[in-house]
């Protein structure tokens, strides 16, 4: 039954159009591409064999609207119908512009298009590469333009096909081919004006990489200057044209050498005026050594003469002061001490007879007065009363002298001191004098 219905709708719905907004999309490993097809009203799933999605030049989004061309079919293993798609289209903008706005974005966000990733181009270029089409009208007034401005330039050209399928994969072989041969300054990629689908190669992504990871700088130089592609966006230099792109490659020779020629006249006339100053700050540098040698042989002059004036001066002060040594010399002979001293130890014996005689005299009054002072203390000493026999009484252990006999009491101990030797004794009796 399911059979019968699918050859029936397949037979009735065999090429049809519809509009509507793309949801549920889902893309599996197999490359096949699933989706829903849906209007306000109703829906119907899709679905986007392998082989016609790589067709497509731009990615599907979610809510995108979109005009499909396609055939119904019953998938018979749900039951369901669905649509077959065979091309589908963006609605209100072309499939290439949209594929165009998804790729810059995504590679702007990777950098590429980054100024200060940009090379600078040479400005004496001894190797220009060129990658175009050896058919088109870009390749011709390139080499023209590049023989009028720099007619001694080595051109290396790598001829590819800038439209079709291969056309991508051909450019950025040769851009690898131009970095690898290594003496390739810069170089042009471009071709001449078209549609946007004739510009397409220049919007691939892996043309876009490949001047990217060019380590020689590119001038993009594709269709006319209303054309914009991808490769303007990464390349170093972008030109407006192919002839324009050669004028920025190379000066003109030309303009160089009469550049040149002006810069050698210039530089010799400044050369000249430079020489002119410089002779005059000779002379004047030679006048002004003139005058110095005058100025030194002056100085030399004044410097003899102070010097002899130097030398009478220390000859005058040396005489002087010969004659003042001399003066001093004869006023210390007559202050000499050696002969002071000597006559000072001349009447050195004299004084000491003198003194001598003097100091014997006094010494005799002296003897005689300390003898009679001994007598006196003998005569005065206690220890001369001890010896006429009498003693002195003192207690002990105080050792206080008594002078009374009630001072002591009866049986206190007691030490007389005699003449010679003491004597240890007891008061046995107390005798008052009233008692006697």
């Amino acid at each position: 039954m399911t059979g019968l219905l699918r050859s029936s709708i397949e037979e009735q719905f065999s090429d049809i159009w519809l509009e509507g907004e793309l949801s549920n999309i889902r893309a599996p490993g197999s490359g096949h591409i699933y989706c829903t097809l849906k209007d306000k009203t109703s829906q119907i799933r899709a679905v986007l064999f392998r082989s016609s999605a790589l067709k497509l030049c731009f990615a599907l989004q979610e809510g995108m609207q979109v005009i499909v061309r396609g055939r119904l079919t019953v998938y018979e293993l749900r039951g369901e119908y669905q649509i077959v798609l065979d091309t589908v289209e963006p609605k209100g903008v072309g499939a290439l512009q949209l594929a165009f706005e998804q790729l810059k974005e995504r590679l702007a966000a990777e950098g590429l298009f980054d100024q200060d990733r940009k090379k600078l181009i040479p400005v004496f270029p001894q190797t220009v590469g060129v990658v175009t089409s050896l058919t088109g009208a870009a390749i011709r007034d390139i080499l023209a333009v590049l023989r009028r401005r720099w007619p001694r330039l080595h051109v290396l050209i790598a001829p590819v096909q800038v439209q079709g399928e291969s056309a991508g994969r051909q450019i950025a072989d040769a851009l690898a081919t131009l970095n690898d041969w290594g003496s390739v300054d810069v170089i042009i990629v471009g071709r001449g004006g078209g549609s946007l689908e004739d510009l397409w190669s220049f919007n691939e992504e892996i043309v876009v990489r490949a001047i990217a990871a060019s380590h020689v700088p590119v001038v993009s130089a594709v269709g006319h200057e209303i054309d914009v592609t991808l490769a303007d966006f990464v390349a170093d230099l972008r030109a407006p044209t192919p002839s324009a792109a050669a004028e920025r490659v190379v000066p003109v020779l030309a303009e160089i050498v009469e550049r040149v020629r002006e810069l050698t006249l210039r530089t010799g006339q400044m050369m000249l005026r430079h020489c002119a100053f410089e002779r005059q700050r000779l002379d004047a540098g030679i006048r002004g050594v003139t005058e110095v040698r005058f100025r030194l042989q002056d100085a030399a002059q004044r410097t003899d003469d102070m010097m002899d004036r130097l030398c009478e001066l220390l000859q005058h002060l040396l005489t002087a002061g010969r004659e003042r040594v001399h003066e001093a010399q004869r006023d210390l002979s007559g202050l000499n001490p050696i002969l002071a001293i000597k006559q000072g130890l001349a009447t050195v014996p004299q004084f000491s007879k003198r003194l001598e005689g003097q100091m014997g005299g006094i010494l005799v009054q002296h003897r005689h007065r300390v003898h009679a002072l001994l007598a006196q203390l003998n005569t005065l000493s206690p220890l001369a009363v001890l010896g006429r026999g009498y003693s002195i009484l003192q207690t002990v252990p105080a050792g206080q002298i008594l002078h009374r006999a009630s001072d002591v009491e009866v049986g206190q101990e007691l030490e007389a001191q005699l003449a010679s030797g003491r004597l240890r004794c007891r008061a046995t009796r107390i005798v008052d004098d009233s008692s006697v």
